[in-house]
């Protein structure tokens, strides 16, 4: 950071302090709280760190090139969660970021969570990168963007809208931190190896940490792939995996989440 920048920045921080301080003897306690909270968010950016992983950092660097397996493995398959964080069953959803992205999920689940898909109702919002079309490819018609899951609706039962338990909901389906554009193939064929065996170990009575990240290079509006990542509390589960978010027959421009029609883009199962 420039020393411009960095005086700019201490400026309009006593700035703000100054301000504060001449108001305060004017207004109530409620009353200067509600008018920093308007003067903050109207004429501060304000920004939401995400905390991502030396992993994370690697993969964002990585690109698909067509032929590749539709996953990878991370840190040899062994998932670097701590089962001895599990406490209590929640999610701990990570805040979009600055450009309006989802970041990471993280579930401490149990088999309480576990809940059916035909509870499942019409999803709505938008995330970054949506460009939906409806594509047919070697004679198969297909909407090749999903609103994808972070956390899969089947796993997120019992959970309100902030990962706080909750008797009486079903599902995580319609929460923009839960929400990434994700192709048909990533979302219904890739990702679906993995929550399957996150929903096997739930079914058994286990407890499992289950986390997934998106994973986007630079400024891009589409995640290039989901690190996805589970162990359960006796170990019996335990995987850590890279899934590449692409579509046979398509090729995506990951920082608008464009696409175009390429037939000559495979991905080989692994």
């Amino acid at each position: 950071m420039s020393k411009r920048r960095r005086k700019n920045k201490q400026s309009t921080s006593i700035w703000l302090v100054l301000v504060i301080a001449i108001l305060g003897t004017f207004f109530k306690g409620n009353d200067i709280h509600q008018f920093v909270s308007n003067l903050t968010s109207q004429g501060i950016p304000q920004t939401t760190k995400s905390v991502k992983s030396v992993e994370d950092t690697q993969l964002s660097q990585q690109t698909f090139k067509s032929g590749g397996t539709a996953y990878i493995y991370v840190n040899n398959n062994k998932s670097t969660l701590n089962p001895a964080d599990w406490k209590k069953n929640q999610i701990i959803y990570g805040n979009l970021d600055r450009l309006n992205r989802t970041t990471q999920a993280t579930g401490y689940l149990s088999r309480v969570n576990l809940v059916k898909s035909n509870t499942r109702t019409s999803q709505t919002w938008n995330p970054t990168g949506w460009h939906q079309k409806r594509l047919t490819i070697n004679g198969k018609t297909t909407e090749i963007q999903n609103r994808g899951h972070l956390l899969a609706y089947s796993i997120t039962g019992k959970f309100d809208q902030n990962g706080n338990f909750n008797a009486h909901e079903l599902g995580s389906l319609d929460n923009p931190k839960n929400l990434a554009t994700q192709t048909a193939y990533s979302n219904q064929q890739t990702m679906q190896i993995f929550e399957e065996r996150v929903r096997d170990a739930l079914a058994k009575n286990k407890k499992v940490i289950y986390r997934v990240s998106t994973v986007f290079k630079g400024n891009g509006l589409m995640p290039t792939g989901y690190h996805a990542e589970a162990i359960s509390t006796d170990g019996s589960l335990n995987f850590n995996v890279f899934v590449w978010n692409v579509q046979p027959g398509v090729q995506f421009d990951y920082a608008t989440g464009r696409s175009r029609v390429d037939r000559s883009m495979t991905v080989r199962a692994n």
